[in-house]
C-alpha cells in the first residue's frame, strides 16, 4: 500500500492547511482551567470552530450532503483530520455524536425526524452522548438491565447508566434499553434516541482523579419516549449496539492528545545530567519503541480508512488500534512525569511544561484502558473475529435473559 498522498491528495492538503492556518481558533486566550477538555470556555471556542467548518464544508467532509455532509470522500475527511490535529485543534464535545452515534443513527434510520437531528450536530448546536454502559454492563454490552416497556405508542424507560462522558452537557443521547428479558440478552435489546430534557431523566456528575467531571450517573425514572425515536428494530438493538462500538473503537483507535512530538520536545527541553534527557541513550531505546507503536496506530488506521472509502464499515481490527492507544498513552505519560521527576508532582497550567497537559493526561489515561471495551475484551476480539481463534465459552448464549443469575 502506496502512504504517500497522491498529486491531487497532496493539493487538497495543501488547501486544507492553509485554510486552518488561516481560519483556525486562537487557545491562547484559554489560561488555567480553561484549557481542560471540558470546560464552558473551551466549548464556546469548540463550538465557533465547528460553525466555522460547518460553513465552509470542512465538517463531516464524507457525509452526503443531503444529510448536511459535504459530499466529499473519506480519504479528503482523513486528511482534514490529520491537518487539524496537526495544528492541535482537538475538541471532546462533538466526538460521541460525529464519530460513534450519529453514524450508527444514519445507518438504521432514514427516517425525516432523525436525519432533522443531523446538521444541527455537524454545526456544532447539540451536543450527544451514549447511554449504554450500566453499574452491571460495563465490557458486557449485551447485559444491560434498564427495561424498556411498550405503551401505545410510547415507551416507558427505567433504569440507571453510567460512566456517560458528556450527559451533564449534552443535548441529545443514544439509549439502549432490554425490551423482551423472555431472550437471549443479545436478542432483546431495542435502541432509542433522545432529548436529555425529557421528564424523569437526572443526570449526576462523577468527579474524577483528573478533577473534571466528564463522567455522569443517568437515572431513567418512567421516562416516555415516542416510538418514533427508535433507532432500529424492536428487539434489534444488538446490530446498533455493534455499529456504534465499532465506530467507538475507530475512533478512539486513530490516536488523540498528545503525541511522539510533544515527548520529544519535552525531553529536548529538560536538563538532565549532560545536556538533555533527549541525549540519554536509555530514553532514545525506550522512544524507539515507543514510536513503533505510534506508528503501528497510523497504520491500523489507514486499514479502517480503506474499510470506509469502500463504504464498509469499521471491522474488528480497529481494536487493535484502540488497544495499542490505551496502553502507549498510559506508557507515554508514565514515562513523561517520570523524566521531569519531582516537577512532574506539578500540574498547575500556569507553571507546568505544556500547561500540565502530561500531569492531566497521566491520570486520565488508566481510564483509556476501560472505555470502549477493557484490554481484555480488545484482545478477544482481535483472537476471535481477526485471528479465527476458537471463541470463549458462553454458557448463557441461548438462555433467556430473565433466567440468567444476577446476584440481587
Amino acid at each position: 500500500m502506496n502512504f504517500e498522498d497522491s498529486p491531487s491528495e497532496a493539493r487538497y492538503r495543501e488547501e486544507v492547511r492553509h485554510w486552518i492556518e488561516s481560519n483556525a481558533p486562537d487557545l491562547s486566550v484559554l489560561s488555567g482551567e480553561e484549557k481542560l477538555a471540558w470546560h464552558p470556555k473551551r466549548r464556546e471556542i469548540a463550538h465557533q470552530w465547528q460553525v466555522t467548518k460547518a460553513e465552509a464544508g470542512y465538517a463531516c467532509i464524507s457525509w452526503p450532503t443531503d444529510w448536511g455532509g459535504a459530499g466529499g470522500t473519506a480519504i479528503e475527511e482523513a486528511i482534514f483530520n490529520q491537518e487539524e490535529n496537526r495544528a492541535g485543534l482537538q475538541f471532546t464535545f462533538f466526538m460521541t455524536g460525529l464519530h460513534m452515534l450519529l453514524p450508527a443513527l444514519l445507518e438504521h434510520n432514514q427516517d425525516p425526524l432523525s436525519l432533522s437531528r443531523i446538521p444541527p450536530a455537524i454545526r456544532g448546536d447539540e451536543i450527544w452522548c451514549q447511554l449504554f454502559s450500566e453499574p452491571a454492563s460495563g465490557s458486557d454490552s449485551a447485559g444491560v438491565r434498564c427495561a424498556a416497556v411498550k405503551d401505545g405508542n410510547e415507551w416507558v424507560i427505567n433504569g440507571q447508566k453510567v460512566w456517560n462522558s458528556g450527559a451533564h452537557i449534552a443535548d441529545y443521547g443514544m439509549l439502549v434499553a432490554r425490551t423482551d428479558p423472555s431472550l437471549p440478552k443479545h436478542k432483546g435489546l431495542t435502541v432509542f434516541w433522545l432529548d436529555m430534557k425529557t421528564p424523569g431523566l437526572e443526570v449526576r456528575p462523577i468527579k474524577v482523579i483528573s478533577g473534571e467531571a466528564e463522567l455522569n450517573e443517568v437515572f431513567l425514572d418512567n421516562v416516555r419516549i415516542p416510538d418514533s425515536q427508535r433507532v432500529g428494530e424492536v428487539n434489534g438493538g444488538w446490530k446498533v449496539v455493534i455499529s456504534t462500538l465499532m465506530n467507538e473503537r475507530a475512533a478512539l483507535g486513530s490516536g488523540t492528545g498528545l503525541s511522539w512530538r510533544d515527548i520529544i520536545d519535552l525531553a529536548q527541553s529538560t536538563p538532565a545530567w549532560e545536556g538533555s534527557v533527549m541525549d540519554d541513550p536509555a530514553f532514545r531505546e525506550w522512544l524507539a519503541d515507543y514510536y513503533v507503536n505510534v506508528e503501528a496506530i497510523r497504520l491500523l488506521s489507514f486499514r479502517t480508512l480503506t474499510s470506509l472509502s469502500r463504504g464498509e464499515a469499521p471491522g474488528p481490527a480497529s481494536s487493535a488500534g484502540k488497544l495499542l492507544w490505551s496502553q502507549s498513552t498510559q506508557d507515554m505519560t508514565d514515562h513523561a512525569l517520570d523524566l521531569l521527576d519531582h516537577y512532574g508532582l506539578i500540574d498547575d497550567p500556569e507553571f507546568a511544561p505544556r500547561d500540565g497537559a502530561f500531569q492531566h493526561r497521566f491520570l486520565w489515561s488508566p481510564g483509556l484502558r476501560l472505555g470502549g471495551g477493557t484490554d481484555e475484551i480488545m484482545k478477544n476480539i482481535i483472537a476471535e473475529r481477526v485471528l479465527g481463534l476458537p471463541a470463549d465459552i458462553r454458557v448463557d448464549k441461548n438462555v433467556p435473559f430473565k433466567d440468567i443469575p444476577h446476584g440481587r
